[in-house]
């Protein structure tokens, strides 16, 4: 499995939390076939069945069921490709059917509420580390929704992103792919107050990264500014369950949408590889739409059709 997974990274450009969850994926499964004292150079497609029919019988979701036996797939062709083995027992099986749930988004007010809520922040902090996260919450807020950066590309920002042109943003997503993502003016401004008052720091004067903790090293990571933007949601006045930094991910492409954008462009901003990706934020907007015609139309609940 280590040659698989190093292949992942080498080769893919796969990133760590992604190489991580193939990893638990896999090992599950291999740990599965241990107790039927069997191994992947020799399992079937009846192993891989049973495996699935135990992971359903263990109440575990149709899409989560897909993601494994996505991973499982990925392994099995790779130990084909390297001739550990002389077949592929997974390519008759067809993965669990699962309906495709509609992302979740925010209004338009709703997103205000959180940015006025992290520019409030920033003028009634205290000075020092308080006063600093709070220019650091509301600078990634505004980047995240000008930008609809990926959660993990938003955090790993380098110091010198803004170097050349602090209008647009140079990023590069997955597989290595790169993309040029503007920046509104609003983002523009928290940034560049967030970097005056980051300049205050001695200590993280030198971080590479734009978004840096404690001494420098390391820059932020996703679990602690999905922690803050809960907390943000809670002061604007919002359930934090339903906020998230995907969720504002989704708010910008489908705002962008709503707004007259098309399609394509939406799909290089998100940098989706596959257009299909993208098309499931029309259908966010069809069904707004629609509840909209049903909740406010005056005939919308009336009887249309004359009786006999």
């Amino acid at each position: 499995m280590a040659l698989f997974l190093d292949m992942l990274m080498a080769e893919r450009g796969s990133a760590s939390h992604t190489v991580a969850a193939y990893a638990r994926d896999i090992a599950d499964f291999l740990t599965f076939l241990a107790e039927k004292k069997a191994t992947a150079r020799e399992s079937s497609a009846d192993d891989v069945r049973a495996y699935l029919e135990t992971l359903s019988a263990n109440g575990l979701a149709p899409t989560s069921r897909a993601r494994k036996l996505s991973a499982i797939r990925q392994f099995f062709r790779f130990l084909l490709a390297e001739g550990v083995r002389k077949d592929d027992p997974t390519s008759a099986i067809d993965s669990p059917k699962r309906g495709r749930p509609l992302p979740k988004i925010l209004s338009l007010a709703e997103v205000e509420a959180l940015i006025g809520s992290a520019k409030d922040a920033c003028s009634t902090s205290l000075e020092g580390t308080a006063r600093r996260r709070a220019y650091r919450l509301n600078a990634l807020l505004e980047t995240l929704y000008a930008s609809g950066l990926r959660v993990s590309e938003l955090v790993a920002l380098p110091r010198n992103v803004l170097a050349v042109d602090d209008r647009v943003l140079t990023i590069k997503g997955k597989g290595g792919r790169e993309r040029l993502v503007p920046l509104n003016n609003a983002a523009r401004v928290a940034l560049s107050d967030y970097l005056a008052m980051l300049a205050q720091e001695p200590a993280l004067k030198g971080s590479p990264f734009l978004f840096p903790t404690g001494d420098g090293g390391q820059h932020m990571t996703r679990q602690r500014f999905g922690q803050e933007l809960k907390a943000l949601a809670l002061a604007a006045g919002l359930d934090p369950a339903r906020v998230s930094p995907h969720v504002l991910r989704h708010a910008f492409a489908s705002h962008l949408l709503e707004r007259g954008a098309d399609l394509r462009t939406v799909q290089q901003l998100l940098g989706h590889a596959d257009i299909s990706t993208t098309q499931i934020y029309t259908h966010v907007i069809e069904e707004r739409l629609r509840r909209l015609v049903e909740e406010h139309h005056p005939l919308a609940k009336a009887q249309l059709t004359k009786p006999r």
